[in-house]
């Protein structure tokens, strides 16, 4: 790919996160949390708003080597305090009707040499502190999305034979097509695209099925689904009936399970990065919905600890269908990545359920949405 070719594309992708991703809206404010070494992209994201209208662009830079630091130097008090003033910011421009971008960069290695008890604390404050935020992106009140950006450290460890500077082309290569931002139009694949999610929708809530079944190497697992359950795709509506996608790529059709109605073991096929940590070859053992046994060849306490992060962790809020054959089970590559490797395969989450998976959910008092099987918890791990 040549610079002008990668110039285009880059400005493509930009304009398709904006526009089809979050769909901005004139006079409406853009919140960007970003990896500084997505630097450039962000930049053309923030130009494509303010052209669509966009009011303001507001950016929080995220700094792995910073975070890093913290992790190794700071004292252990330092991961039980998150700055309030950071959550209520979010908070007020949520209700202020703000939209979301998350731009990932991140080393999957990156916290491998950290305490797994220091990230699960952070993990856990972090997410009790922002609780009141997250439940206008899990009830799509708001719109927000996640894209990718390559960086030397993520594209190494899916191209170690290659130079890290040949290694990023390639994955930017990956991440255009994937996306389909190296189509002519990307905004009308994507509208093709997502028509063909929506009629997968369509047939699976007109079938209604009571339970899933999953078998395979490792895996005999059942899964109960509520009554009024709904499957839904990532092209969505927020609060205001503005659609929007919330992850570029996507391959998925996803619903709520029952939080009580999981029984059985479900084994990983690729492995997990949570946090800077992967986690490989791991099982879960359900009874009644919740997890009951629990092993991984690598990572096994961060998942022991992402698992009893609260009792809700410890249960199923989504299940999600892809595919056999998509572009990115197809290019046959491991990205370390669960924005992408989520979308190669069949994929659960622990943690809390999204209100949109049931009929009438976003607007059900909590207790009302547990009535109906929806899980609740601070986190929520594809």
């Amino acid at each position: 790919m040549n610079e002008e070719q990668f110039k285009r594309n880059l400005e493509k992708y930009a304009e398709l996160t904006v526009h089809t991703g979050i769909n901005i809206q004139k006079n409406q404010t853009l919140v960007i949390n970003a990896s500084i070494s997505a630097v450039d992209f962000v930049r053309i994201a923030a130009r494509k708003a303010y052209e669509a209208g966009a009011k303001n662009v507001h950016v929080e830079w995220i700094d792995d080597q910073l975070t890093l630091i913290k992790y190794l130097h700071a004292p252990e008090e330092a991961f039980t305090e998150f700055p309030l003033w950071k959550a209520a910011g979010y908070t007020e421009m949520a209700k202020d009707d703000a939209a979301f971008l998350y731009v990932r960069a991140t080393d999957p290695d990156l916290l491998k040499d950290v305490a797994p008890s220091r990230i699960a604390t952070a993990n856990k404050t972090a997410a009790h502190a922002n609780r009141e935020f997250s439940v206008f992106t899990r009830s799509s009140t708001v719109s927000w999305t996640i894209v990718a950006v390559p960086n030397p450290e993520w594209a190494i460890k899916i191209f170690p034979n290659e130079t890290p500077e040949k290694a990023v082309e390639l994955l930017w290569e990956q991440i255009f097509h994937l996306t389909r931002s190296d189509r002519e139009d990307p905004a009308a694949a994507w509208e093709e695209h997502l028509n063909r999610l929506e009629k997968t929708v369509h047939y699976l809530n007109k079938k209604k099925y009571r339970k899933l079944h999953y078998t395979g190497t490792g895996t005999d697992l059942t899964i109960g689904l509520p009554e009024q359950h709904l499957w839904i795709a990532a092209g969505e509506k927020n609060g205001k009936g503005v659609s929007f996608v919330a992850n570029i790529p996507t391959e998925e059709v996803f619903t709520c399970p029952n939080r009580d109605e999981v029984d059985g073991v479900v084994s990983s096929t690729k492995p997990l990065n949570y946090g800077g940590n992967l986690i490989e070859n791991f099982t879960l053992t359900f009874k009644a919905g919740k997890v009951i046994d629990i092993k991984a060849e690598q990572g096994e306490e961060i998942l022991r600890n992402l698992i009893a992060t609260d009792e809700g962790a410890s249960r199923l809020g989504e299940v999600a269908l892809v595919p056999h054959k998509s572009p990115i089970s197809d290019s046959n590559l491991i990205f370390y990545n669960t924005l992408f490797d989520e979308n190669a395969s069949c994929h659960l989450a622990v943690g809390s359920a999204f209100p949109t998976c049931i009929e009438g959910g976003s607007t059900m008092s909590k207790e009302e949405q547990e009535k109906h099987g929806l899980n609740h918890s601070l986190t929520h791990v594809d």
